[in-house]
């Protein structure tokens, strides 16, 4: 679609001008507050042309290894300064696809990643990890590629076509990188401090990390007391911490006590410290209970923003 008569693009015209696809257009909007639409009569979204050279600025940024969080909200002159101050020996070395940024390169299917788990290939499957953050940001990382990428990894132990070493180094990795970019996001942030731990008995920790990484990413200070962590022991810094809420994830299968041990968990808590519960093998408690069970990540997101004050 060609500009309307005042000069202002569509989101598709937008789109087609700096190759940037409108999903990642509309994410960015959401989360980064760029590019700002503007609102026809008819409701339609539309953005002024000097649009175009700071997406175009951006997505240069993003090839030579930005991440989306760092470039998209940054000023256009911004933007100049920091692309002349990279020297050009850091662009990615010339191959079939380089011509597109990582940020607009299709992610891979989470099963085409077999063969570097097979091989122990940790760098290429950082390098895939990194292209999915750049183009999609912290919440739609998790949901649309380390959820599937997991879910993927233990249907092929279950099925025999993966080992469990093979299955240990997958998640081991995506634990690191998902530590590894939590870190600038939390040094940031100002808001309340959240707890995050398993019950006792739950070892498995990604779900952990995930929901860390969202804490953060919504401006609240993560503190991990990690898995396996005693009652006793999560009422004892809720008492000794500033703690503003207390986050639990609970991994499947579901266990028949995890509910019993979350009631004992609310009652010795103080109680103006939320209780958050999370995860596919959270219970089902009543509205009563007063734990609150978030159905999955961007419900946590929400829960966040709207109680950051």
């Amino acid at each position: 679609m060609a500009p309307d008569q005042r000069g202002l693009l569509t989101i598709g015209a937008l789109s087609a001008a700096t190759g940037v696809p409108v999903e990642t257009l509309r994410t960015w909007e959401r989360r980064y507050g760029f590019p700002v639409a503007a609102r026809k009569p008819s409701g339609h979204r539309v953005y002024p042309l000097d649009t175009i050279p700071r997406l175009r600025l951006i997505a240069q940024a993003l090839e030579r290894g930005h991440r989306a969080a760092e470039v998209v909200a940054a000023s256009e002159r911004a933007l100049e300064a920091l692309l002349a101050a990279l020297p050009r020996a850091m662009e990615p070395r010339p191959s079939h696809r380089a011509t597109l940024p990582p940020a607009l390169i299709a992610p891979p299917d989470p099963t085409d990643l077999f063969d570097a788990i097979r091989a122990f290939d940790g760098d290429r499957l950082k390098r895939a990890f990194q292209v999915d953050w750049a183009r999609l940001g912290p919440l739609e990382f998790l949901e649309q590629r380390a959820a599937p990428f997991l879910k993927a990894i233990g249907d092929a132990w279950s099925k025999g076509t993966l080992d469990v070493r093979h299955e240990h180094f997958a998640s081991a990795a995506l634990g690191d990188f998902l530590r590894a970019v939590r870190m600038p996001l939390a040094e940031r942030a100002a808001g309340p401090i959240a707890a995050l731990a398993t019950l006792p008995g739950e070892l498995h920790g990604l779900g952990l990390q995930m929901s860390a990484l969202v804490v953060a990413a919504a401006g609240w200070r993560p503190l991990l007391l990690g898995v396996n962590t005693p009652v006793p022991q999560i009422v004892a810094l809720a008492r000794e911490a500033p703690i503003a809420a207390v986050a639990v994830s609970c991994a499947p299968p579901r266990r028949r006590h995890t509910a019993a041990v979350l009631r004992t968990l609310r009652r010795r808590l103080p109680r103006p410290i939320p209780l958050l519960v999370g995860g596919s093998g959270a219970p089902t408690v009543s509205a009563r209970s007063g734990i609150q069970v978030l159905p999955d990540l961007p419900a946590l997101e929400r829960w966040l923003r709207d109680h950051a004050a």
